[in-house]
């Protein structure tokens, strides 16, 4: 029987930010091919998603969502975002403009095409269950668990600038 003291603790198999970084590849991997024909990354189906989230059940008259709240949504940087927002709105998926409130914020809005494109993309997650074979309630188990381990990585200090 293999004790706490048995095991190594600098070796590969026994660290959690390996099992993380190799088990954030294989899926990613897994959602290219399906995001491949919707014209986006993985991290641009992300910013997706949250301009999705926050359109649901609002209509057009929805406030736009401003840069600083994707970005604190998806835990990035502005600098990191704004890439992807250009290219998005190269996509006609978005349109970007001046906040009429503050000069220096920049307001997001899904496009007709960007709105559209929700309907092809709720293909994608039930395609990427069926990839992986897992069940529904170890995927979501697995998701709480990390979103613990998430908030308590920012307690300590995560993503601090």
């Amino acid at each position: 029987m293999t004790t706490v003291q048995d095991l190594d603790p600098l070796a590969l198999e026994q660290q959690v930010c390996f099992a993380l970084a190799v088990t954030n590849r294989a899926v990613l991997a897994v959602y290219r091919p399906l995001l491949e024909p919707l014209g986006l990354t993985h991290p641009q189906y992300l910013v997706m998603l949250a301009l999705w989230d926050h359109q649901k059940g609002a209509g057009a008259d929805k406030p736009p969502m401003a840069v600083k709240q994707i970005a604190d949504a998806l835990q990035l940087d502005s600098a990191t975002l704004s890439p992807m927002l250009k290219r998005l709105e190269g996509l006609g998926l978005i349109t970007r403009t001046r906040s009429v409130t503050d000069e220096r914020a920049v307001d997001v809005r899904l496009t007709d095409a960007g709105m559209a494109l929700r309907t092809r993309a709720l293909e994608i997650p039930p395609a990427v269950v069926e990839r992986l074979g897992v069940d529904l309630s170890e995927l979501a188990h697995l998701r709480e668990v990390l979103t613990r381990i998430n908030v308590a990585a920012l307690s300590a200090g995560a993503l601090q600038t």
